[in-house]
């Protein structure tokens, strides 16, 4: 293997986009998909301001900035850690946190609309001064779920995950000029305040924006459900993006098959992460038996949401188990690739579990096809959107962070 390890300085045809490549063409051809698909998706939703087109929105929205979340948090770890493996990808990830500001924007469909807007649709019950009034518990929690404090806490996510990501990804880039360790010690040192904020910001974002959309049913371990989330499905997307870049023929020999392999694990890793903390908050949650609290697994467990409580069962936990458990499989860019998106759909899964059951429930209403409709449409605009985002930064610098001093670190890095 040492014989296929490169030297320093890499060649910058293997660790830059090229002029004339598809990848530099990507943020003009995905931005125009993703604008028009938000379009139809938006001009379809407004005729009807249905929960069915805001929760299929939500889901989409949800699921893309969860991944870039996840961007974040592997840079932050990835300098709190010093870690050195993972250097040769640290800047794909820096890439997909860098995409976090679109999402702030991305939010302004939810807003519109006055009285029916998406976010009056999916949070009525406590929103609605009214239906509060006559809820003692609603009434008990007012002085956190209230329209006020919510859009505050809003604008505190978004202000640091923003400014978080932007100098984070901003000094990366800057260090490929000027070299040196002082970047990186001024980021490591910051790392450990990061996750702090980025633990609490996560956390209390999944209570607001997922589980207050049934304000009576509530889970304290719920944030790091939403965190498991977002790790798992952050390293499936570096998986895919290494394997793509690869058959264009960038990062061959840098990133290679003993990167894959620790990526695979970190999908198995959390994999088994997010199925311990799933079965915990419902064992927790059951065995209590407190009705506002059951009822919530009650209606996914039994009727007609009952088959994708088990395909969520098997496709996030027991087949990815065995299927990702071979250093084999993981050592395969096929095996890998298809075990990556295997977990980004189940993610897709999950948050569609969480969100619309809720929903429906609450809107006496079944299942309808027109879900698919608006889950699909909203789904590839907004990812469309974060594609074209992505690309824009991969363009913008060097595919590794070629002055950074743990570089032939991670270069010469072999699992053992």
């Amino acid at each position: 293997m040492s014989a296929h390890k490169p030297k320093l300085p890499l060649a910058e045809e293997a660790i830059t986009l090229s002029k004339g490549s598809l990848w530099r063409k990507m943020p003009l051809i995905a931005g125009l998909i993703g604008i028009v698909a938000l379009g139809i998706t938006i001009s379809m939703g407004s005729k009807d301001h249905s929960f069915v087109y805001f929760g299929s929105y939500m889901v989409s929205f949800l699921f893309f900035l969860t991944i870039a979340l996840g961007g974040l948090f592997f840079v932050l770890i990835h300098f709190a850690a010093k870690a050195g493996w993972s250097t040769v990808i640290r800047r794909l990830a820096e890439a997909v946190m860098g995409t976090i500001p679109l999402f702030a924007l991305l939010t302004i469909p939810l807003l519109i609309g006055g009285e029916h807007n998406g976010l009056h649709t999916l949070f009525h019950h406590w929103m609605d001064k009214a239906a509060v009034a006559k809820d003692p518990i609603l009434q008990g929690k007012s002085a956190y779920l209230n329209t006020g404090f919510f859009f505050a806490r809003a604008i505190f996510y978004f202000g640091f995950w923003i400014l978080c990501s932007q100098w984070y990804l901003r000094n990366s880039i800057k260090q490929d000029t000027v070299g040196g360790e002082a970047i990186t010690r001024k980021l490591q040192f910051w790392s450990p305040m990061g996750i702090m904020f980025f633990a609490l910001s996560v956390t209390f974002a999944g209570f607001d924006w997922v589980m207050s959309i049934d304000p009576h049913w509530y889970s304290t371990i719920f944030g790091v459900y939403i965190f498991a989330g977002c790790v798992v499905s952050l390293h499936a997307t570096v998986a895919l993006i290494t394997i793509a870049l690869r058959s264009s023929g960038y990062l061959k020999n840098v990133v290679t098959v003993e990167h894959d392999q620790d990526v695979g694990k970190m999908i198995f890793a959390f994999t088994v992460f997010w199925s311990y903390i799933a079965f915990s908050q419902f064992m927790l949650i059951w065995y209590a038996n407190i009705p506002e609290e059951t009822k919530w697994f009650q209606y996914r467990l039994f009727g007609e949401w009952q088959p994708l409580t088990i395909a969520l069962a098997l496709g996030h936990f027991v087949v990815p188990f065995f299927f990702l458990m071979s250093r084999h499989i993981k050592r395969n860019p096929v095996t890998l690739a298809f075990g990556a998106l295997w977990m980004l759909t189940f993610h897709l899964v999950d948050l569609y579990w969480l969100i619309m059951p809720t929903l429906y429930h609450h809107g006496h209403k079944h299942f309808h096809k027109q879900d698919l409709v608006f889950l699909g449409l909203s789904f590839v605009g907004i990812g469309a959107l974060f594609f074209a985002g992505f690309t824009w930064w991969l363009g913008r610098s060097s595919l590794v962070p070629k002055q950074d001093p743990r570089l032939p670190e991670s270069l010469s890095f072999e699992n053992m």
